[in-house]
């Protein structure tokens, strides 16, 4: 008579049946008075990298920061180190937060990265890159802040005509390169109320570090 080991009938189980791991992920805006373009969340392996700091972002990633579009990065799901990529369903205003539910199901998935334009800018991004996820056990979460960067694509002149947000109402996207070409912290805005005739912004669109606030909680 044919016996099977309960080790034997693990090991076919888990044989048959993709991994899965479930993930709340809970995007919180933590600024007064900048709207954030639709949060975009990406489940990856090592070597996929979102941005370097200090090195110039791709288009893909200067698109989101310019114009809040982000269909272009949520194309990396066609990428083969990226596993899924996510999308808020609306802007994220001032003191609202958005849950998302993620699912991974490679065992060589293990980090989030995500990213959103704060739209009353020029190119302002809050954002993070390779957050280690796989660590986490059913039950479990952490909590991380998300910096502002500077996209380093476009100036920070905060012309009307060159912020796309309420506050502006401009143009998004420009393919030409006018600022330094290299991301890092963002220096803040100087307004209209702190002496910049020229910008669009009011003294409640300054904002500081950290811009948002992520939590990641591990379900399944």
């Amino acid at each position: 008579m044919f016996r099977l080991s309960l080790v034997g009938l693990t090991a076919l189980f888990l044989v048959g049946c993709p991994l899965k791991k479930e993930y709340t992920v809970t995007v919180e805006n933590l600024t007064d008075a900048q709207p954030m373009s639709p949060v975009t969340l990406i489940t990856h392996r090592k070597n996929f990298d979102l941005f370097e700091v200090g090195q110039p972002v791709s288009v893909a990633l200067e698109k989101l920061a310019e114009g809040g579009d982000n269909s272009a990065v949520l194309d990396y799901r066609y990428n083969r180190r990226v596993e899924d990529t996510l999308s808020g369903a609306a802007p994220l205003l001032p003191g609202q937060s958005e849950s998302f539910t993620v699912y991974v199901h490679h065992r060589k998935t293990r980090f989030l990265s995500v990213a959103s334009m704060l739209v009353n800018t020029n190119d302002a991004l809050v954002a993070e890159a390779d957050i280690r996820i796989n660590k986490l056990r059913p039950g479990q979460s952490m909590t991380v802040t998300l910096p502002v960067w500077d996209a380093g694509t476009e100036a920070n002149s905060e012309t009307a005509g060159t912020i796309p947000g309420p506050a502006g109402g401009g143009v998004g996207f420009e393919a030409a390169r006018d600022d330094v070409d290299r991301i890092r912290i963002h220096p803040g805005v100087l307004s209209a109320d702190d002496g910049l005739d020229t910008s669009a912004l009011e003294y409640r669109h300054r904002f500081l570090n950290p811009g948002a606030k992520i939590t990641i909680k591990r379900v399944w």
